[in-house]
């Protein structure tokens, strides 16, 4: 596992999305989509704005694999699972200080998708 450079950071940490294709259980990756991410110090995170209805989320969560673009960084990643409050709170937090001008219509649900926090680690 490596970790993410400073400037892949602060490149994906300033793009206002990212694209998220996640492998399927047949090692091909799904059609990419546009997700918001957020930055918490050395981690990034997404969440899906459908909830765990949220297609690409259901097959990141099973497979943790996957390939994610933004902000000129191209990477394949894992996607680790996370339930810990504390870095909920962080997550919830830099959800709304980096997408509070699109109100709440788009901020709230991604605060309330807690449960489909996922971390993203450079492979």
């Amino acid at each position: 596992m490596t970790t993410w450079t400073s400037e892949e950071l602060d490149r994906i940490g300033h793009a206002d999305e990212l694209e998220m294709a996640p492998l399927r259980r047949d090692g091909t990756l799904r059609v990419p989509v546009p997700i918001w991410v957020v930055r918490d110090g050395d981690d990034l995170y997404v969440r899906s704005f459908r909830g765990t209805d949220g297609g690409w989320w259901r097959t990141a969560r099973t497979t943790h694999g996957g390939h994610v673009r933004s902000g000129g960084v191209d990477k394949d990643v894992t996607f680790a699972e996370v339930a810990d409050p504390e870095t909920n709170d962080r997550v919830d937090a830099a959800y709304r200080s980096k997408y509070s001008r699109f109100g709440g219509a788009y901020v709230d649900p991604m605060v309330a998708a807690r449960a489909t926090t996922l971390r993203l680690l450079p492979r």
